[in-house]
């Protein structure tokens, strides 16, 4: 490594946290990198992450992600890994959040509020994306408003992207997401959550203090991760396998039609 990118490195992860982060946010600067990941971005944005965005580190990560959300290390080092793949670098032993939009590593098509690749810029923010997501979310967003807003997103980028594609990785990432977002800025245990706080940090990439948020005092685990995504997947997989049937009973009932057109 380059004494300059060491020195740059270390600086970076020396300062990556304020005393109080969660009151010190800060818009990012021409400077600063951010990619697709509304949290990781709500991150640097309050200095959980380095503000700069650039040579996140294992260290940093899992610290960030402690102190911001309470999440439990080994989620931080499963992520970490993934992140540290969009490097191009492959030697390298960081990332920096502007990696992440390669696609379909940790990127991938049918994002609740970023288009996807082919159709703009998969690391900003679309309000038009994140407002379809909104319309299927009640004022409280549960695994049910959650799985509805996968499969609606699913819907319109298969029929707007011709190189549409999201592979089971993804899918996990999807459904994850969801029930980590929720987990986190509501209750893990009934998996709710304001739907309020959602907007809020989504639109703005800043964690949701004034509408009463606090961070989570009880953590964020691989176990309570696993058996969330697992709910939220029931219900997505609920939806996919009705309209699935429905699709069939379509072609049946055109079938049968074109068979009496015929006789």
């Amino acid at each position: 490594m380059r004494l300059a990118t060491f020195l740059t490195l270390a600086a970076v992860s020396v300062t990556a946290q304020s005393p109080d982060a969660f009151h010190h946010w800060q818009a990012p600067t021409a400077n600063d990198v951010r990619g697709p990941c509304p949290f990781l971005n709500t991150f640097a944005n309050h200095g959980f992450l380095p503000r700069s965005g650039k040579y996140i580190t294992l260290q940093n990560l899992a610290d960030g992600l402690f102190n911001a959300v309470n999440f439990d290390e080994p989620i931080s080092e499963f992520l970490f890994n993934f992140a540290r793949g969009t490097n191009p670098d492959a030697n390298a032993t960081w990332f920096s959040l502007d990696h992440l939009t390669r696609h379909n590593v940790l990127e991938h098509d049918a994002s609740l509020s970023r288009v996807d690749a082919y159709l703009g810029h998969a690391d900003k923010f679309n309000q038009e994306a994140f407002d379809e997501t909104l319309s299927y979310y009640g004022d409280i967003v549960d695994v049910n408003g959650g799985a509805d807003a996968i499969v609606a997103r699913i819907k319109t980028c298969k029929a707007t992207n011709p190189t549409y594609s999201l592979s089971e990785l993804g899918e996990s990432f999807i459904l994850g997401e969801t029930a980590a977002f929720i987990s986190i800025l509501g209750d893990a245990e009934t998996i709710t959550a304001d739907k309020k706080r959602v907007e809020y940090l989504f639109q703005n990439e800043r964690l949701p203090l004034e509408l009463g948020w606090t961070r989570p005092s009880t953590p964020f685990t691989p176990a309570v991760l696993g058996r969330n995504l697992d709910k939220v997947r029931v219900e997505y997989n609920k939806r996919l396998n009705a309209t699935a049937s429905q699709r069939f009973r379509s072609k049946r009932l055109v079938a049968h039609g074109s068979a009496k057109l015929v006789v």
